[in-house]
C-alpha cells in the first residue's frame, strides 16, 4: 500500500498523509488525524475489517483532515478490492443502533446513505464528518457504497455501528471471494 504520500486536491491545502494497510486475523489501528472521534471511528472500521492499519494525516484544517484520511484509505484499498472479491456487505450493532453497509467496485463510484446528522455533534465534532470521510473513501477506492441506518438514536452509537458495518464490508471485499458451492 502507499505510505508517506503527498495528496493534492484542487484548491484544497496540501495535506501529508501516510497509510499502511495489511490483512490480519485481528484488526488493530494506529490513527492520527488530529480528530480523536474520527481516529476512534477509523479504529472501529479497522477492527471489524480485520486490517492492521496505520494512518497519519497532517492537514491544514479539520475539514481537509477528514477528506485526506478518507482519500488515503480509499487509495490504499482500491487495488486490493479490485484484485479480490470486490464486494462486501454487513449488518452490525453498536448498543441500540444497527447499521448495514453494502459495497462493490464500480466505474462510477458513489456514496449513498439514509443518515443525516448534519445538526448533531459527537465529541465536539460535527457528525457529517463521517459522511465526508466515507464519501472520500468510496470515491478514492472506486466503490458504490451504500450505508443504511436500520435503527438507533444516539449519534455516537449510530456512527460506531456505521463504521463497524463499513469495516466488515471492506474486509470481505479485500479478501478472495469464497469458491462457489
Amino acid at each position: 500500500m502507499r505510505f508517506g504520500q503527498l495528496v493534492r486536491s484542487g484548491a484544497m491545502p496540501e495535506t501529508q498523509t501516510g497509510v499502511r494497510v495489511e490483512l490480519a486475523r485481528e484488526g488493530a489501528a494506529s490513527v492520527a488525524t488530529g480528530l480523536p472521534v474520527l481516529d476512534h471511528l477509523i479504529g472501529e472500521l479497522a477492527a471489524t475489517a480485520r486490517f492492521k492499519l496505520s494512518l497519519e494525516v497532517a492537514p491544514e484544517s479539520a475539514d481537509e483532515a477528514v477528506a485526506a484520511a478518507g482519500r488515503a484509505l480509499g487509495e490504499a484499498l482500491g487495488a486490493r478490492i479490485a484484485e479480490n472479491a470486490g464486494r462486501g456487505w454487513a449488518h452490525l450493532p453498536a448498543a441500540e443502533a444497527l447499521a448495514s453497509a453494502a459495497l462493490e467496485r464500480d466505474a462510477e463510484p458513489r456514496f449513498v446513505t439514509n443518515v443525516d446528522f448534519s445538526d448533531q455533534r459527537v465529541g465536539g465534532l460535527a457528525t457529517d464528518v463521517a459522511a465526508r470521510f466515507l464519501e472520500a473513501l468510496a470515491l478514492a477506492a472506486g466503490l458504490n457504497l451504500h450505508v443504511r441506518l436500520v435503527e438507533g438514536t444516539d449519534p455516537q452509537h449510530v456512527l460506531s455501528a456505521i463504521f463497524k458495518a463499513v469495516g466488515a464490508a471492506l474486509g470481505q471485499a479485500c479478501r478472495p471471494a469464497p469458491p462457489d458451492a
